[in-house]
């Protein structure tokens, strides 16, 4: 008999996952933040040359409009927070084509939130609390790491992350057997640091505990502000446990101006690389434009939360249906 119908999923897991989401949401309930939802079709997208989306046509006779299923619900939360909602969060699916694997499927589910009047460092308490919140009924983790971006990287390499030299970091892609690295990054700065990171740091963040790396180089701004005492440094974070990335967040750009010129560089870097043409989201631009409140906000994955909750090996053990069985 054929069994191909059958869930990847453990069942006991899928249990956890009802669990996770009941305990995020009493969380968010008892702080007073919002739950909201918004489209996941949408004009607009994000223009991170990193990021890979899908489009689908919507078709109304004689109209016909190409839209994006969204790689996070950001752009349309914005919106809120400039509308006035206050703090909000949001469960959701997002999409991320040309991404399957261990940790990968090109469907997932995201926790989103954003709180008006936290700075990163607000944000980044309130990180380690719902970690250890939904942590609790299944593993202990022994401590929460906060370390710079540049620290951490200097502590792993020995190289500085704020100071791109070619010859330095082609040299420690040789000696650490990654020399394909100096192919595939070229001179962008940006790029080296990812694949050095993925590579050679992250891997050894895996002591149990919960690591918040922030401070990430002005390279890799994406939606964060610079750094106001060191605009070298960008007000990110982002979220580790057992080598695996987690979540990313900022405390939030709210110029207009900038956040218009950093989608048209980034759209500029996607065409250099022949990548897919997109349409950066022109009402986001508007909504900041009006005045989006001072906040900070991050995505956590939660497919991957679960798989390190139950030290999970593969996202299929915590997913019903993988793209594989969708």
């Amino acid at each position: 008999m054929n069994s191909d119908w059958l869930p990847s999923g453990d069942l006991r897991l899928l249990k956890s996952r009802a669990q996770l989401l009941a305990a995020i949401r009493q969380f968010f309930s008892e702080r007073g933040v919002l739950e909201v939802e918004t489209p996941l079709l949408s004009q607009g997208i994000g223009t991170d040359p990193q990021l890979t989306f899908f489009t689908t046509d919507y078709q109304l006779y004689p109209r016909r409009q190409t839209l994006y299923l969204q790689t996070s619900p950001e752009f349309a939360m914005k919106r809120l927070l400039a509308a006035g909602s206050g703090s909000i969060y949001q469960i959701c699916k997002a999409f991320r084509n040309g991404e399957t694997g261990r940790l990968h499927n090109p469907e997932f589910t995201l926790l989103e939130w954003y709180r008006v009047g936290f700075d990163l460092f607000d944000l980044m308490d309130e990180v380690e609390e719902l970690v250890n919140v939904v942590f609790l009924p299944y593993r202990s983790l022994t401590c929460t790491h906060r370390v710079s971006y540049q620290t951490v990287f200097m502590q792993h390499t020995g190289l500085d992350a704020l100071r791109f030299s070619l010859t330095d970091y082609s040299s420690y892609a040789e000696k650490t057997g990654i020399a394909e690295a100096i192919t595939i990054c070229g001179m962008s700065h940006a790029l080296w640091l990812d694949f050095i990171f993925s590579h050679c740091v992250q891997p050894k963040l895996n002591d149990n505990a919960l690591y918040l790396v922030y401070g990430y180089p002005a390279c890799q701004s994406s939606l964060a502000r610079l750094n106001a005492q060191n605009p070298e440094i960008t007000d990110r974070v982002e979220v580790f446990i057992d080598g695996v990335e987690l979540g990313n967040g900022y405390y939030e750009l709210t110029d207009a101006r900038e956040q218009d010129e950093r989608f048209d560089r980034e759209i500029a870097i996607r065409r250099l690389q022949g990548l897919p043409d997109v349409t950066k989201d022109l009402r986001l631009l508007q909504a900041l434009e009006s005045g989006l409140p001072d906040c900070a906000g991050i995505a956590i994955g939660l497919d991957r939360l679960l798989m390190r909750m139950t030290q999970s090996v593969s996202i299929d053990q915590v997913l019903a249906f993988p793209i594989a069985k969708a």
